[in-house]
């Protein structure tokens, strides 16, 4: 069998001396998609930051395409090839659409044309500042410059929080583009539950720092009981 692209084994993590996760597991195969799911607060995004090497370790490890980088500083891990899109977004506000994708561009798959394409709204804003767009449009720049230094693995963290619900619908569809079209590797950190299991192949449910539910997202889709229990949502069509 192939080597998974990431591996978590037995994590527990967290800021200084508190703990936030603990026994994490999980893997995630080349070309993979992952929903990240559970209520707020009980570590979701803690885990992405885990993984780009933000947090504390204090037990378990991390393998990166088959190398141990559990204490890799995270520029590094960015640079193998981890991207990462925080819900802040922290585009740089002073400077142009394209001066925004091509500052961290790495050569592959993704160039400005490609990106364009993916994200029309801010092709026909590649000369606006990044103060002067919407937050929608921030997300969209925010992800599509994650894009540009062609990461092997996209970490997005809430992409979807807050946004009009036509932007919610255009990011979707760039979303599933990357995934479903590209084999874009990404796991996606969702409130919009329903949107995250549509969109993704695997499915992880986190209560209080744990692992307490994985499956493949259209089986969780179809389980109203434990969506229920663990995010205290109803997805439409579930049973």
């Amino acid at each position: 069998m192939a080597e998974p692209l990431l591996a978590l084994k037995d994590i527990r993590a967290g800021y200084g001396d508190a703990v936030v996760l603990d026994g994490i597991s999980l893997e995630l195969n080349d070309r993979g998609s992952l929903a990240l799911l559970g209520r707020n607060g009980v570590g979701k995004s803690t885990l992405l930051l885990t993984i780009m090497g933000f947090t504390t370790v204090s037990r378990g490890t991390i393998h990166w395409m088959g190398k141990d980088v559990t204490r890799v500083a995270p520029h590094k891990r960015a640079r193998a090839g981890i991207g990462w899109v925080a819900q802040e977004r922290e585009i740089f506000a002073n400077l142009t659409v394209e001066e925004n994708l091509t500052v961290a561009a790495r050569p592959g798959r993704w160039d400005i044309a490609a990106i364009y394409e993916l994200f029309p709204r801010i092709g026909e804003r590649r000369r606006n500042k990044g103060n002067q767009l919407s937050g929608g449009e921030q997300q969209m720049l925010a992800i599509a410059r994650a894009l540009m230094t062609n990461p092997e693995l996209l970490l997005l963290d809430e992409p979807l929080e807050g946004l009009a619900p036509i932007i919610v619908e255009e990011l979707t569809r760039s979303i599933g583009r990357m995934i479903l079209d590209e084999g874009t590797s990404v796991i996606l950190v969702e409130q919009h539950a329903e949107i995250a299991l549509t969109l993704t192949e695997q499915a992880v449910v986190i209560e209080r720092g744990r692992i307490v539910h994985r499956s493949g997202s259209k089986e969780l889709l179809a389980d109203q009981e434990t969506l229920d229990r663990y995010i205290g949502m109803k997805v439409e069509g579930a049973a």
